[in-house]
Formats: C-alpha cells, sequence, structure tokens
C-alpha cells in the first residue's frame, strides 16, 4: 500500500471506542455505530453525486456535438467546432475519469476498509461487558454470526448508499434539470415516473425489510445450531447421535430455506414491477421529445439527450433497484442483529467504582442467592474467610460451592447481602481489578485454540518465556508440552492446543490451566475441582507445587476428592445451599456429622453422591 494510500485509509479510526451503550431503535443504533465517519462518508457522498452529475453532462455534451453536426455539415465540422470537441474530450478523457476515480477510491479506501472493523469492533466490546447470564442464554455461534452479520450489514449499506443513492439522485435532479431546457413538459413526464418509482418502492420496501429480517434470524439459527454440535463432537459420537443432529439441523436449515424462498417471491415480484416501469421511460421521454422535434421546438440534438437520458435511468432502475433491495435485507439483518446484541448490560461497575485493594479477609454477610428462583443456589451464608487462610468448600451437588465462588467473583448480582473483600464490597469495585486479584482454575478448564504458550501467558499477558516456562514446570506441564505437535507442524510452546484444548488430555488441560494460575500469582486463589482430572500419581506430583502456590494466599478450594482438602486450616460443608458444618478436617470427623458421613462413604476419594439426599 502506498504512503497515500495508507494516509487515506487512516482518515477514519477505525477502531475509536463507542460514546455510551448502542440504542435499541434502528437509525440510533446506526448512528452509534458510524460515529466518528460521518464526515468523511458524506464526502464520499458527494463525490459519488459529482460522479452521477457527469452522467448528465455526458448527455449534453452529445446533444450539443450531434446539434453541431447537424448545422455545420460534414465538411466544416472539425474546422468550426474545434473547441467544443476538445472541450468533450478533455471531459471524457480527464474530468470524468478523474471524478469516478475519487469516488472509487473514498468507497474502496476510506469508507469499506473502515466502517466494518469500527461497527464489529463496537459491536464485540459491548457484547464482552455482557454477564455470564447473556452468554448462558444463547448459542456461542449465534451471538458470533450476529456480530459479523451486523456489521456488515451496516457496511453494505452505508457503502451502497453512497455508490448508488446519491449518485441516482444527482443523475435524476440533473436529468430533470436539463429536460426543463428541452421543454417543461417532458421533464413533468420524468418526475412523474419518478413519484411512481418510488411509490413502488416504498410499497415494496418494508416487506422485503421484514422477509430478510426473518431470513436472517433463521440463518443465524443454522450457525448456532452446527456449531453446537461440531463443538460437542465427542459427546454426538460417543452417544451415536449423527442422525440425530443431522435432524435438528436439517430442521434448522429447512426453515431457513423457506424464509429465502419466501424473500425470493417478493425480490422477483419487486425486479418485475420495476423492469417494466423501466421499459416505459424510454417510450414515454423519445417519444415526447420526438412529437416536439415534429412541432419544431425541440431539436435532434434534444432527442439524443432525451434518449440518452432515457436509456441511461432505465438502465440505473434495474440497479438502483436490486441495491436499494439489498440496502433493505441489510437494514432487516441490522435490525435483527440489534435485537440480539443490544440489551443493556446487567451487571455494571457502579458510578466512581474504586479498585480493589485484595488485603484483607473475604466476608459472606448473609448471602443468599437463587438465579431468580424460588429455590437452589445458597441461602443466607454467614462466613469471613481470614486472611492468608486456606478454606475448603465441601457438599454434594447443587449444594452451592461453584455459586458461592461465582459470587465472589461478581459474575452474578447477590439477591441478599452483600460479598466484602478487606472490607470493600465487591459492588463498589471494578470488575476488571476484582477479577485481576483472584486466580482461579476449574474443573471444566478453559483452552483458547491458540498456542501453549499463548494459553499460560494468559494469567499474565507480557510474561518472559522464561516465567512461563518457569510456570509450566511447577504444575507438571513443561514434558508434555515438549512433545506437543499440531497439524501445521508447530511444536513445543508453540503448538496450538485446537477449540478448547481438545488436543490435550484432561489432565493436561488442568495443567495448563494451574500453569496459568500460578503465572497470574494473585492475592486470592480459588481451586475449583482443579485437580479432578489428573490420576493419583500426577495429582500427588503437582501437590507439591499447589502447597507452593498457596503459600501467603487466600485460598478456596472446591473439592468432591476430600483427600485433596483434607489438609486445609478449615473445610466448611455445605448442603442445600447452607452451611451445615466448619472446622478442621479432625475436628470435623470427631463430630460425626455431614463431613464424617461423605469421608466413610467416599469411593476413590470422591463424595458419594447418595449423600445428597441423605
Amino acid at each position: 500500500m502506498t504512503v497515500s494510500a495508507h494516509r487515506l485509509a487512516g482518515l477514519i479510526d477505525a477502531f475509536r471506542p463507542a460514546a455510551g451503550p448502542p440504542p435499541r431503535s434502528l437509525f440510533a443504533f446506526f448512528r452509534w455505530n458510524l460515529e466518528g465517519s460521518w464526515r468523511w462518508l458524506w464526502v464520499a457522498g458527494m463525490l459519488s453525486a459529482l460522479a452521477g452529475t457527469a452522467e448528465v453532462v455526458t448527455a449534453i455534451l452529445l446533444g450539443q456535438v450531434i446539434d453541431a453536426a447537424l448545422q455545420t455539415g460534414a465538411a466544416a465540422f472539425f474546422a468550426e467546432n474545434g473547441w467544443l470537441l476538445i472541450g468533450v474530450a478533455a471531459f471524457f478523457m480527464v474530468v470524468r475519469p478523474i471524478l469516478f476515480g475519487l469516488s472509487a477510491a473514498s468507497n474502496a479506501i476510506i469508507v469499506g476498509p473502515n466502517v466494518n472493523p469500527l461497527v464489529l469492533t463496537r459491536l464485540h466490546r459491548w457484547t464482552l461487558g455482557q454477564a455470564v447470564t447473556f452468554f448462558d442464554d444463547d448459542f456461542a455461534g449465534r451471538i458470533a454470526q450476529k456480530q459479523m452479520q451486523t456489521s456488515r450489514a451496516i457496511t453494505d449499506v452505508a457503502t451502497e448508499v453512497i455508490n448508488v443513492v446519491f449518485f441516482a439522485l444527482a443523475s435524476l435532479i440533473g436529468s430533470a434539470l436539463l429536460l426543463t431546457t428541452i421543454n417543461i413538459w417532458v421533464a413533468l413526464a420524468l418526475t412523474i415516473w419518478v413519484f411512481v418509482y418510488l411509490y413502488m418502492i416504498k410499497w415494496f420496501m418494508p416487506r422485503i425489510r421484514v422477509r430478510s429480517m426473518a431470513r436472517a434470524a433463521s440463518r443465524a439459527m443454522v450457525t448456532g445450531q452446527v456449531v453446537d454440535t461440531i463443538t460437542n463432537i465427542k459427546t454426538v459420537k460417543l452417544f451415536a447421535h449423527a442422525d440425530f443432529e443431522d435432524k435438528a439441523a436439517i430442521g434448522a436449515i429447512r426453515t431457513f430455506r423457506e424464509r429465502v424462498i419466501d424473500f425470493g417471491v417478493l425480490a422477483s415480484a419487486f425486479r418485475f414491477s420495476l423492469m417494466t416501469l423501466a421499459g416505459v421511460l424510454p417510450v414515454l421521454l423519445v417519444g415526447g421529445t420526438l412529437y416536439l422535434w415534429q412541432q419544431g421546438t425541440a431539436s435532434p440534438g434534444d432527442i439524443a439527450a432525451s434518449g440518452a437520458i432515457a436509456i441511461r435511468i432505465a438502465q440505473m432502475t434495474g440497479w438502483v433497484s436490486f441495491t436499494l433491495m439489498a440496502v433493505y435485507a441489510n437494514i432487516g439483518e441490522v435490525e435483527d442483529g440489534m435485537n440480539t446484541l443490544t440489551p443493556p448490560h446487567t451487571l455494571t461497575d457502579r458510578p466512581g467504582a474504586q479498585d480493589l485493594r485484595a488485603d484483607g479477609d473475604i466476608r459472606f454477610d448473609h448471602v443468599s442467592f437463587a438465579y431468580g428462583r424460588a429455590g437452589g443456589g445458597i441461602d443466607d451464608i454467614d462466613l469471613t474467610v481470614k486472611k492468608g487462610e486456606k478454606l475448603g468448600i465441601v457438599g454434594a451437588s447443587g449444594a452451592g460451592k461453584s455459586t458461592l465462588v461465582a459470587l465472589l467473583l461478581r459474575l452474578y448480582e447477590t439477591e441478599q447481602g452483600r460479598v466484602t473483600i478487606g472490607g470493600q464490597d465487591v459492588r463498589d469495585v471494578t470488575q476488571e481489578s476484582l477479577r485481576r486479584q483472584i486466580a482461579m482454575v476449574t474443573q471444566e478448564t478453559a483452552m483458547f485454540n491458540r498456542s501453549a504458550r499463548d494459553n499460560i501467558a494468559y494469567g499474565k499477558p507480557g510474561a518472559t518465556e522464561t516465567e512461563i516456562i518457569a510456570a509450566a514446570r511447577r504444575a507438571e506441564a513443561h514434558d508434555f508440552i515438549l512433545d506437543l505437535q499440531d497439524f501445521k507442524g508447530r511444536r513445543g510452546y508453540d503448538a496450538h492446543l485446537g477449540e478448547r484444548g481438545v488436543k490435550l488430555s484432561g489432565g493436561q488441560r488442568q495443567r495448563i490451566a494451574l500453569a496459568r494460575s500460578f503465572l497470574k500469582d494473585a492475592p486470592i486463589l480459588v481451586l475449583d475441582e482443579a485437580t479432578s482430572a489428573l490420576d493419583s500419581e500426577v495429582e500427588a506430583s503437582i501437590q507439591t507445587a499447589l502447597d507452593r502456590v498457596m503459600q501467603g494466599k487466600t485460598v478456596l478450594a472446591i473439592a468432591h476428592r476430600l483427600s485433596t482438602i483434607a489438609r486445609m486450616d478449615r473445610i466448611v460443608v455445605l448442603e442445600q445451599g447452607r452451611i451445615v458444618e466448619q472446622g478442621t478436617h479432625d475436628d470435623l470427623l470427631a463430630a460425626g456429622g455431614t463431613y464424617a458421613r461423605y469421608w466413610n462413604r467416599q469411593s476413590g476419594g470422591f463424595i458419594d453422591v447418595r449423600d445428597a439426599a441423605e
């Protein structure tokens, strides 16, 4: 790319943040997405209008040349019309190419490459700020599809309005003005035709918009269904449900096909109607000018000019109609995307939120949370975790262990009570600072389809190679990482792990996650079944590393395998969302209560799920 092209491309800041949340009305949503680019959109529109005006000038010059040829005759034509011919040649060889070149450059270099990333980054930023419930309630593929669909559709609307609407309006207005110089009645005929044309567009376009929105929604459902199946392909194969998933996909595709047919029927009717109307225009304008020529009030040049205009507008009608149909179809897709992507954030930082100091006790002050339901979750939890204390949390599935941790991380808002760290209510601190101070390793380890190095370094962006390898060694991951190789031949720390880490075993994924947590080195450490995928030998080897990383930190460790938390300073036992016991491992065994029953009945070190019912 040349320096001048770089400068043109930099006139719009493609990554400029939006001001405030996205509106939920269509035209305000367009303004929000395009804010910061309007000046250059208008410039591109004006250049397109000048190019459209040049088409009218073409017809004028054609008429003047024909009239001049008829007036002077063949012998004296070039001698007497030299300046006219030079002007016409200069227009066609210099002025017209410059106008069209500038119009093309403004759209292809300034507008097109910048509007799409401008819109996409704004929508993506807003989506990232949604609470986890937003993602729990939808397909990941569908959300991604909506972002891509909406950014593309807004870009297409902007570029097509510039390319076509500005161009066509300038051509029509210029044509009407030119025809008034021939005869006011011919100009009036064009005006009436334009009004009929606009009425037809007004009738068709809202209907096209609605059917396009339905088509976009069904397309996104196909994407969501297919991505959901592919994401869980191992489960599909293990349960031999390929036929079931095929039927589900066919159902979504069948609905999409029906919506496409509905759109196609309307689009065909629109195309046929406009082409019929376009055929009327040359007959109307050329026929009218011929009649005026017969009456002696129009010249042969006027016939040529009106004919050129009529044919050009008739040709442009098909182009404009297809473009307007695409514009309205894109508007329908924007509406569909807007409905999905613009819900207000339900979990936000309070005005004036401070950074978390993470220097003190963790306190659950009579906290209740039931996910908006009548029951479930946790109920009136009153618990203090001292700074530097290692707390084990035990309970059968559904007892509320993970809910407790989710509220600490403020992934959900407490329904009653409050959670504080060092006396600071987690609702009064920024979410980013809160989560930077907490390292977490979960049972369902999250891996990106990036290199092993990138996955570990996610715990500390900018970490050195030495720090990354040291963290991997502490997590007993270094040796198996060196043996990794992906399908592109990348090896070791450069090897990509596949989507969600599918190239690794469960134990390997958890060791990568542990290395990431070690590297983060946050003052609060949460282990949610952090070693559940490790075999006993590997768990034993990594336990020493865990002991080292827990030194000096406040730790909350959830485990079904009780042997992993027996050495904690204190153990809390949850049942049906309430604390029923707490104390050291020895104290709880001596008490002979719920924990003792879990310990005595565990199989292979795991809590028997039957205990949840007792």
